[in-house]
């Protein structure tokens, strides 16, 4: 439809403005996090998740799906993902591992999104274990910082419940890296996904 056609064009729409507000947090959040400023940082990581969560609601009831939105949000998934983890990992050496592989395998997913483009082929929709994964992501990062906050967290040092957070989350995000990296070559062989998405912006 026409209508739909123009809506998928537009910039300024509020779901764009979430997603971008998540990119602008990122610095902040690695700033006050490594200062020490953990309960700053953990309101910060909070406001991020919950933009994350808000946006493709607001995007599909308010239909402003748009293709900038389309890339917009995953960038800012990823960036996030990573530089949080990235900022855990330093300061906890002990569960440094576990973050690493979140990090390559969002990497390689970012690789994958790269390709297609290139051959200007359209990567595929956000499936469900995707969304799994990132709201699995957010809580055990959150839980860590909360942790932190309090005391319960202490560099160099094991701990049971960080490490079965980041296992089962780690266990998710690879189950979701396998599953996109089929739909990844279904798309790059026939031009088509192998499973027909949902018309969606995020996950």
């Amino acid at each position: 439809m026409p209508q739909e056609r123009n809506a998928s064009h537009q910039i300024l729409t509020v779901p764009n403005a979430m997603s971008l507000l998540r990119i602008l947090i990122v610095p902040f959040f690695a700033w006050r996090y490594l200062q020490g400023h953990v309960a700053q940082a953990a309101v910060l990581l909070v406001v991020s998740g919950l933009t994350d969560m808000l946006d493709g609601l607001v995007a599909r009831k308010f239909n402003q799906i748009t293709d900038l939105g389309k890339m917009l949000d995953p960038f800012a998934d990823k960036l996030t993902q990573g530089v949080v983890a990235l900022c855990i990992a330093i300061r906890f050496p002990a569960i440094r591992l576990l973050l690493l592989l979140f990090i390559l395998k969002e990497l390689l997913m970012l690789c994958c999104a790269l390709v297609l483009l290139k051959k200007h082929k359209r990567p595929c929709a956000a499936k469900w274990y995707g969304k799994v994964a990132t709201v699995m992501f957010y809580v055990s990062v959150s839980a860590i910082v909360a942790m932190d906050w309090v005391g319960l967290m202490k560099p160099n040092t094991f701990n049971i419940a960080a490490y079965i957070m980041l296992g089962l989350t780690g266990l998710m995000m690879a189950y979701a890296a396998f599953r996109y990296f089929q739909i990844f070559l279904s798309i790059l062989r026939d031009g088509e996904p192998e499973e027909q998405p949902q018309i969606t912006r995020r996950g």
